[in-house]
């Protein structure tokens, strides 16, 4: 296969821009700095990237593993407020009042 494969849509860098073929990507994630080329989401990436030009694997793949390493989503915070579970009040039943 080809690292000249395009994505089907462009991949919007950060600071303007767009990665439009498997090369662009590839080319980007190198010249990261050594401590953000070894984060998993980066990790997931390239090897996305070797198995679509390589291997012929799914250019889709390549593309949502780039969007994720580059936009990554923030920790989920859970607020629990609630001291007991819904499921757990000790309400009656109509039929049974």
């Amino acid at each position: 296969m080809s690292w000249d494969r395009p994505f089907a849509d462009p991949i919007p860098l950060p600071d303007g821009g767009a990665l439009k073929r498997l090369l662009d990507a590839g080319a980007y994630i190198s010249a990261l700095s050594e401590k953000e080329h070894g984060a998993k989401e980066w990790q997931t990436a390239m090897h996305c990237l070797l198995q679509a030009a390589d291997n012929g694997g799914p250019i889709e793949f390549a593309r949502i593993s780039m969007m994720q390493a580059l936009y990554p989503k923030g920790t989920p915070v859970y607020h629990y407020v609630d001291k007991a579970p819904k499921w757990r009040n000790n309400h009656k039943l109509a039929r049974d009042r």
